[in-house]
């Protein structure tokens, strides 16, 4: 469909919770000197402006990275992504928040590569513009999972990607399970995180079984949620599955999660941590 711009939820709750797990996992890789590679699926845009009137319209980020951006009691494992952020806006007022290809690409070093797909059309020449000149960073315009499958397994066997498609329709959350199965098979080692958001929870359920029915070891699934489950329209919640995460994951996000609730989410969110399949 290519209807969705991320441009109107930029830096909401989503980004945050799904951002600070991307800077975790991508820091956890650095503590060895082999280089990695960062896969991005479903790329965007790259950066967003906040004074845009689309992101202005839901005003989302002010409930989001608006919050915790300047707080001075935040854990110190989330430190690279917001310095991320602050870099970015060069210490000023909030305007600008970074897509994942732009957190991911800020914490990369020499030796590291990233690759970037996205086929919206409004899209992709944003992405190109924002990285254009990079030699670090391979983008395309084409369907993620299918540059996934050719590019796995990587020549570095080191690395994370992050699938984390718009769901907009019923059979995307289906398609993160089949990409999975395939691509375990062809890198078992790789870290692979997804993020999904909680509009109706029998879709977020309809992952985790189907990820447990694939005999996979190693399923870590996290979660913020900001309200209530409900049968209405309309994100209550989201989370990041990630396989085979690093082994300080667990523990830093025990850390964060609650510290995180108390900024952002109502008295009647939710946030927890726990083993879809342990090790």
């Amino acid at each position: 469909m290519l209807s969705y711009r991320h441009s109107f939820h930029a830096g909401n709750h989503a980004d945050v919770l799904k951002h600070i797990v991307q800077s975790l996992i991508i820091e956890s890789l650095k503590q060895k000197d082999k280089a990695f590679v960062y896969h991005d699926t479903h790329s965007g845009a790259g950066r967003y402006d906040l004074s845009d009137e689309r992101a202005e319209k839901t005003g989302e980020y002010k409930e989001g990275i608006g919050l915790i951006w300047e707080c001075d009691d935040a854990p110190e494992a989330i430190k690279p992504y917001l310095d991320t952020i602050r870099a970015l806006n060069q210490g000023n007022k909030l305007r600008y928040y970074p897509g994942s290809p732009k957190v991911g690409r800020s914490l990369l070093r020499e030796q590291d590569r990233a690759i970037f797909t996205e086929l919206h059309p409004s899209d992709f020449p944003l992405l190109l513009q924002e990285f254009r000149g990079d030699r670090q960073v391979k983008m395309y315009k084409e369907d993620g999972y299918a540059r996934l499958k050719a590019s796995l397994p990587p020549k570095e066997r080191r690395g994370v990607v992050l699938i984390d498609p718009p769901y907009e329709l019923k059979h995307e959350y289906q398609d993160v399970v089949d990409a999975i199965d395939e691509s375990v098979k062809r890198w078992a080692t790789g870290t692979y995180a997804i993020w999904y958001p909680v509009v109706y929870r029998k879709n977020i359920d309809l992952i985790t079984k189907g990820l447990e029915k694939l005999g996979i070891r190693k399923i870590l699934q996290i979660e913020l949620g900001v309200a209530e489950d409900s049968e209405e329209r309309g994100m209550t919640a989201s989370g990041m599955i990630v396989i085979n995460p690093p082994w300080t994951l667990e523990a830093q996000m025990k850390e964060i999660l609650p510290w995180l609730q108390s900024k952002i989410a109502s008295e009647t969110g939710h946030q927890f941590v726990q083993w879809v399949v342990p090790e």
